[in-house]
This record gives structure tokens, C-alpha cells and sequence, in this order.
């Protein structure tokens, strides 16, 4: 028996591997072996350990996907795990060597979700309740949008200022869908990251929750990027 391809999702700030639930059974029915790592968010290293971990109990080749910083920790991740054939990002940063989410963020004017995003005494970040549906998940059903904002799980400032190591998309094919509604990382700057990287890019008009309000895309895309690497 042929053993099904990987798929290992990695959630970003301010959410957590449920967020991917649309996106699943959507793959699961493809015949993909699905996992969602939950990714604790106090810092880069912490994170990038949890998914590696997730990736060494996966048998076969793999595709690791990454939504928002979530993209940032695939890059650091996929580094020497040998079953990772390709990289997909959703509406994520694609650092390079050398640059944090914070460095980014200044090189070009701040996105209006930015706004929302407030520090609390401990270290982390948060985005207002109030704020949240229409800076993060402005095209999706207003109460699943609600409960997102009340569940949100806050990213850690030593994460927004962690400085990306080598990146994975220097080695690996990767793909990239572009949000052009996203309030929280500017449209262009994410098709300037998926151009530098070299990545097979595609566009939904979507929020920064893609995966919540198209989940039917960014399965596509998943699907594409392991047809096109011989895996599936």
C-alpha cells in the first residue's frame, strides 16, 4: 500500500492549530495524513523545536505549511528534516536570513490591523477583542469571527523580534497564497516575499484567516504543491 503524503500545518500569532479545521477534512478526503501542530508561541526556538519534533514522527514525504509566523517557523524547521519536499505559505512571512517580523514590519507603512495589536506586562501580544474580526478575519461569518477573538493565543514579543536563521526556501520549492485583503501583512509584501523566494504563487481575496473563510484554496494549493513535487 502507497503511504499517503504529509501535511503538516503550523498555525501563526493570535490563533492555534484549530484554525486549519476547515482546511483538514478537505485534505483528509484527498487522502493526505494530516497533522496541525499546536505551537506554543513564546519564541522562535520554542517553536521551530515543537515542529520539528511534529515533523520526525511523520513517515514518508511531507509538505509543511505555515499561516502568517507560522511561516516563519517552517523556514527554520524544514532545515535538515529530510522528508520535506515543499513549502506552503498562507498569506505568511517569508524572512530571510537575518531579518525578524519587527525589522519587516518597519520597512514599509504599517498595515491597519497593526493598530489593534497591543502588548501586555508580560512579554506578549495581543490583538484587541473588539478590533480582531475586522483586522484579522474581516471576511469571516461574524460570530465564528467573535470566538476566534476571545480564543486568540497571544504571540510573544521575543518571537516579533526573533531574527530568522537560514531559510528552507533557498532549498526547497515552495508555494505561496497571497490574501489581497489582508489588514494584517500588506498585500505587497507578501507578493514581494513569495517573488524573492521563488515561490509558485497564488492570490484569494481573502483576510488574513484565509484558511478560515477559503479553505477550498489554500487546500488546492497544499494539494498542488505535493502533485507537483511527485508525492501525491
Amino acid at each position: 500500500m502507497e503511504t499517503a503524503t504529509n501535511v503538516v500545518f503550523v498555525h501563526g500569532a493570535w490563533a492555534d492549530a484549530s484554525s486549519w479545521s476547515k482546511v483538514i477534512p478537505i485534505l483528509q478526503d484527498k487522502g493526505f495524513n494530516v497533522t496541525a501542530a499546536q505551537i506554543p508561541l513564546t519564541s522562535l526556538d520554542d517553536d521551530i523545536e515543537v515542529t520539528r519534533n511534529v515533523l520526525a514522527a511523520q513517515t514518508g514525504p511531507t509538505v509543511l505549511v505555515g499561516h502568517s509566523y507560522g511561516g516563519v517557523v517552517i523556514s527554520g524547521a524544514a532545515n535538515g528534516a529530510e522528508n520535506v519536499n515543499a513549502l506552503v505559505y498562507i498569506a505568511a512571512f517569508g524572512l530571510d536570513e537575518g531579518e525578524s517580523i519587527e525589522s519587516l514590519a518597519k520597512q514599509g507603512p504599517a498595515p491597519a490591523g497593526a493598530a489593534q495589536v497591543r502588548p501586555d506586562e508580560h512579554g506578549f501580544l495581543w490583538i484587541d477583542r473588539n478590533g480582531f474580526p475586522e483586522a484579522f478575519a474581516g471576511d469571516v461569518d461574524p460570530v465564528e469571527a467573535r470566538v476566534m477573538a476571545v480564543s486568540q493565543r497571544p504571540l510573544s514579543i521575543k518571537s516579533f523580534v526573533a531574527k530568522s536563521g537560514p531559510p528552507a526556501w533557498k532549498q526547497l520549492p515552495s508555494w505561496y497564497l497571497v490574501s489581497t485583503n489582508d489588514q494584517m501583512i500588506p498585500p505587497p509584501a507578501e507578493e514581494f516575499m513569495a517573488e524573492r523566494m521563488g515561490a509558485t504563487v497564488q492570490s484569494v481575496p481573502a483576510s488574513h484567516a484565509s484558511m478560515v473563510s477559503h479553505p477550498d484554496k489554500v487546500a488546492e494549493i497544499v494539494a498542488l504543491a505535493a502533485k507537483k513535487n511527485g508525492t501525491k
